[in-house]
């Protein structure tokens, strides 16, 4: 057997070790993003929601599960937003689970609950943190800590691509303060239909408007229609946004009633990367709201 060809056998047999991968499952659709951009050429991420998946209602079946064999993390939101974590740490191990969201800073969100004829409002953790740029810069370190954890021969390589991370997210950070700077002060208050946009009210100084949570009985009644323009004049809306896969019929019956325009619908709950999701929100907003 000549030479060349010995070389060609030992790369060939070498090459499963120098290409192997830490092997990640994210359940939320930016997880994803983040896990690639922190992992880079030492990370295969599986996506078991999917760009266009909503982490409210997703719930990973057997097919999911199968998908994601010889996975070493799972990397999920937190707050509560799954509820099946305990089942899938029972099935997989809690040392693999990480609710990435578990540590960030916590903002509380009113959720009505109604039992027969009497309901009441009572509060829960709000799990859309992801809105805020600050928790993603501090998700960062959290991922680079855990890959580093499972996979600690390139540490260095993760502690590298996670501190550029951050800097591009505060660069991010950077031109959102911009861009909503020119919103006029009186006018900052995102009208939305739900309350999924309060971390990034909160990290802005705006005021959240959730229309479709001011109504119980979920349809544009006259009464409800009433009482929105009262809380629309009273908070000076411009606009109402509502959010991308979701039904726009009540917005649009509202915003007719009370004389304001729909402003292009928000992503809620992800998107194709999370500079691209920060970027359309800020641009639909300011569209709608800035100075003309």
């Amino acid at each position: 057997m000549g030479m060349n060809v010995l070389r060609v056998l030992l790369a060939m047999a070498l090459a499963p070790l120098a290409s192997a991968e830490v092997k990640v499952a994210v359940l939320h659709p930016l997880l994803g993003d983040l896990a690639k951009r922190v992992g880079g050429g030492h990370v295969q991420v599986v996506d078991l929601i999917g760009a266009q998946g909503d982490p409210h209602r997703f719930e990973p079946s057997a097919k999911e599960l199968r998908a994601a064999k010889g996975v070493q993390l799972y990397l999920v939101s937190g707050k509560g937003l799954e509820p099946y974590l305990p089942k899938l740490k029972g099935m997989v191990g809690k040392d693999r689970v990480v609710e990435v969201g578990k540590t960030l800073p916590t903002l509380k969100a009113e959720v009505l609950c109604e039992h027969g004829e009497h309901a009441h409002v009572h509060e829960e953790d709000d799990p859309h943190w992801w809105h805020s740029i600050d928790c993603w810069r501090r998700a960062a370190r959290i991922v680079e800590k855990e890959l580093s954890r499972v996979d600690p021969v390139n540490a260095a390589h993760y502690g590298a691509s996670a501190k550029q991370v951050r800097k591009e997210l505060g660069d991010l950070r950077l031109w959102t303060e911009k861009e909503l700077s020119k919103v006029p002060k009186d006018h900052r208050v995102l009208a939305t239909a739900h309350a999924a946009f309060a971390y990034f009210c909160n990290e802005h100084g705006w005021k959240m408007l959730p229309v479709q949570g001011l109504n119980r009985e979920q349809v544009a009644s006259p009464k409800f229609v009433t009482e929105v323009a009262d809380a629309i004049r009273k908070e000076k809306v411009l606009a109402i946004f509502p959010e991308k896969r979701s039904n726009p019929k009540m917005l649009k019956t509202v915003a007719k009633g009370v004389g304001v325009k729909v402003g292009e619908a928000l992503l809620a709950d992800g998107g194709d990367s999370i500079d691209a999701m920060f970027r359309h929100n800020v641009e639909a907003i300011v569209a709608a709201l800035g100075k003309k």
